[in-house]
């Protein structure tokens, strides 16, 4: 699907006429040939992220403009997964999980946990979960959203089983498909497409987190993380 290259920071996913649908910064649809995942540095400042996200892909030596994710992780932990027509590129970090306890609060409506706020992300001490999912078959409008959903189901069933979070506080995805390729309606769980998603997903998240957490240990909760919030409030809920 991607002809990717890592450079200066940058992973650039090239493919012509590629169809994206991204849930980071200046989302949405589009049609291009390059999607970017940046690593910004530790202490980033920078408020005005068109103009920084421009000079770091032309300081990377690449001209195409696309949609664009952020990451306090290293590149180099970067990780691609392929099956059948889809293929994953992700980077993961967990120093900043976002937990969604189940359980049912106390009378004083306390888990038990802290919840200290998320601060601005900065350098490899804040992490970041980015999933870039491609397929070669051409998706309905439907299908592709749908196939940010898979991605994200995906990415949340392997964290939890790894660090007992579904995410953290700045995940992204950016979907895409080849709008030359083999029609497809729908990407479900069920289907060629949504299956291969999920295996594909599960396997580059695993691949990136083994790579970040090979010299050190994997925060497993919020509490033993540098940073992360935690979902501890009750709505009310009644019949329709």
């Amino acid at each position: 699907m991607f002809d990717t290259t890592r450079r200066d920071g940058v992973c650039r996913l090239f493919r012509h006429g590629t169809r994206w649908l991204s849930t980071g910064y200046a989302g949405g649809e589009s049609r291009g040939p390059a999607a970017y995942n940046i690593t910004v540095p530790d202490g980033w400042p920078e408020t005005d992220l068109d103009a920084y996200i421009q000079r770091r892909v032309s300081d990377a030596g690449f001209e195409e403009p696309g949609p664009t994710l952020l990451t306090g992780v290293d590149q180099r932990h970067a990780r691609r997964a392929r099956f059948g027509p889809v293929e994953v590129v992700a980077t993961a970090g967990v120093s900043n999980p976002a937990e969604l306890p189940t359980e049912v609060a106390g009378d004083d409506g306390d888990y038990g946990w802290n919840s200290p706020s998320s601060p601005p992300m900065s350098g490899d001490s804040v992490g970041t979960v980015n999933v870039f999912v491609g397929t070669t078959r051409s998706l309905e409008p439907g299908a592709l959203s749908n196939l940010v959903a898979v991605a994200a189901e995906a990415k949340a069933a392997t964290l939890l089983a790894r660090c007992s979070a579904p995410g953290t506080t700045s995940d992204a995805v950016i979907a895409a498909c080849d709008p030359e390729g083999e029609p497809a309606t729908f990407s479900g769980s069920a289907t060629e497409v949504g299956h291969a998603a999920r295996v594909c997903v599960r396997d580059a998240v695993l691949a990136s987190l083994d790579s970040r957490y090979a010299s050190n240990s994997m925060p497993q909760s919020v509490d033993s993380a540098t940073y992360g919030v935690v979902a501890d409030d009750s709505a009310t809920v009644s019949t329709i």
